[in-house]
C-alpha cells in the first residue's frame, strides 16, 4: 500500500513568510505552489520549485481567487465561467514559466481555498477549472476533493485525476470540508491526526464530525503548510504510515 503526502507551499509574499517550507519539503512527496493570486510571488515560486527539485518532490500549481488580503479563502461572487478559466490558466502558466527557471516541471493542479470549496459544490466553477487545465495541458493531473463536483468535472474533461483527502480538516456528513468559520474545522493534535490518516488510507474512508463513515477514494493526503504545528503533524503522519507498513511516494499518473 502506497500513499502520497501533499502540502500547500510557497504561500509567503515578499519578505513575509508563511510556514516552514524547507522542513515540509523533507516530509511531503508532492507540493502545491501558490501562483501569486492568494499568495506567493515570482521569487518564492522559483525558490520553492528549486527546493522541491533538489529533494525529488513533484510540484503542482495551486491557483486561487485573486485575494491576497483574504489568503484566497473568501469566495469571489459573480465571476463568469470564462473569468474562472482565465484566472486558473494564468496561474498555471505563471508557475510553469517560473518553475522552468529552476529546471523543474509542473505535473499537477490543485485549486486553493475558496475556489476549491465553491467548485466542490458548484458545477460551473468545477467545469471552468477543469476546462482551463485541459486547454493549458491535458496531461496535467487534476487533484480533486474525493466525492465532489471536481471529480465529475475532471472526468468529463478527460483529465487524469488524483483523489484527495485532508489530514488536518474536519468533514461534514455530506463529505465536504467543515467551514473554517466553525470551531473544530482545523485539527491540530499530531497523534490523533496521524492515527486518523492511517485509518483513512487503510479503509478508503473518512469519519465526519458526527461519526458518519464516508467511503472516499484516497490517492493523496493533504497537510496544510500554514497549519500551526504542520511540521510536527507531517512527521507524525509519516511515522505512523511507516509503522503500519504504508509506503509514502509521489502519486503516479493514473
Amino acid at each position: 500500500m502506497t500513499i502520497d503526502l501533499n502540502c500547500d507551499l510557497g504561500e509567503g509574499f515578499g519578505a513575509w513568510e508563511m510556514g516552514n517550507d524547507a522542513a515540509m519539503l523533507e516530509l511531503a512527496t508532492s507540493v502545491n505552489i501558490a501562483c501569486g493570486f492568494h499568495a506567493g510571488d515570482a521569487d518564492i515560486m522559483r525558490n520553492t520549485a528549486a527546493l522541491a527539485k533538489a529533494r525529488g518532490v513533484s510540484i503542482g500549481a495551486h491557483p486561487g481567487y485573486r485575494d491576497l488580503h483574504g489568503f484566497g479563502r473568501r469566495p469571489v461572487a459573480g465571476l463568469s465561467s470564462k473569468e474562472i478559466e482565465n484566472l486558473v490558466a494564468y496561474q498555471i502558466g505563471a508557475l510553469q514559466a517560473v518553475a522552468s527557471l529552476a529546471g523543474h516541471k509542473v505535473t499537477h493542479v490543485k485549486a486553493h481555498g475558496a475556489l476549491s470549496n465553491v467548485a466542490c459544490e458548484d458545477d460551473m466553477t468545477a467545469r471552468a477549472i477543469a476546462a482551463a487545465i485541459k486547454v493549458v495541458d491535458p496531461t496535467l493531473i487534476f487533484v480533486v476533493l474525493a466525492n465532489s463536483k471536481l471529480v465529475d468535472a475532471g472526468e468529463a474533461a478527460g483529465l487524469p485525476l488524483v483523489h484527495e483527502v485532508f489530514a488536518d480538516r474536519a468533514y461534514e456528513d455530506n463529505g465536504t470540508l467543515v467551514s473554517r468559520k466553525k470551531p473544530g474545522a482545523v485539527l491540530h493534535e499530531p497523534t490523533a491526526i496521524a492515527q486518523r490518516v492511517v485509518r483513512m488510507v487503510q479503509d478508503g474512508a473518512v469519519v465526519s464530525v458526527s461519526g458518519k463513515v464516508i467511503k472516499m477514494r484516497t490517492d493523496t493526503v493533504c497537510i496544510h503548510g500554514d497549519t500551526p504545528g504542520a511540521v510536527e503533524i507531517a512527521r507524525g503522519v509519516r511515522q505512523a504510515l511507516k509503522d503500519n507498513g504504508i509506503a509514502v511516494a509521489p502519486f503516479a499518473k493514473p
